[in-house]
């Protein structure tokens, strides 16, 4: 059964986001990161800056293309469409919407912020997980 949990009233969404799949690596997941085209690509950036000195694997799949063969043992992916990249066991949902078929996930972490309009649709989306008969649970970082 896939396990759901949501991290909640996170203040720096992207800053905890790199700290998260750099700890996933490390723990040798493979991990595809959701959300948003514009987030993504923010998020992509950061990952190269947020750590000096250090740097976490990482690929952006835009809606529409193919993971390279080459590229196809990367461990994270930023990916608009996360059925797009084969393998990962980990989605990491930073979008307003509950990802499709999150039952092909061993775990999925929702990134909720403290911003109100986040809050509500993070709690959108606990309802469609208990919807779907999966238990969501909440981790709220300090």
């Amino acid at each position: 059964m896939t396990d759901v949990a949501f991290h909640t009233g996170i203040a720096d969404k992207l800053g905890y986001t790199c700290r998260l799949l750099r700890k996933a690596w490390r723990q040798g997941a493979c991990v595809v990161a959701t959300g948003d085209a514009q987030l993504l690509s923010r998020l992509d950036t950061q990952l190269w800056v947020f750590e000096q000195e250090e740097f976490v694997p990482h690929a952006r799949l835009r809606s529409g293309e193919r993971v390279a063969p080459v590229m196809a043992r990367t461990p994270i992916w930023l990916a608009d469409d996360p059925g797009a990249v084969p393998g990962p066991t980990v989605l990491v949902n930073l979008g307003p919407d509950m990802a499709p078929a999150p039952q092909r996930f061993a775990r999925v972490i929702e990134i909720v912020s403290d911003d109100p309009q986040d809050v509500h649709q993070g709690r959108q989306r606990w309802r469609q997980y208990l919807a779907s008969g999966l238990q969501p649970t909440q981790l709220k970082p300090s």
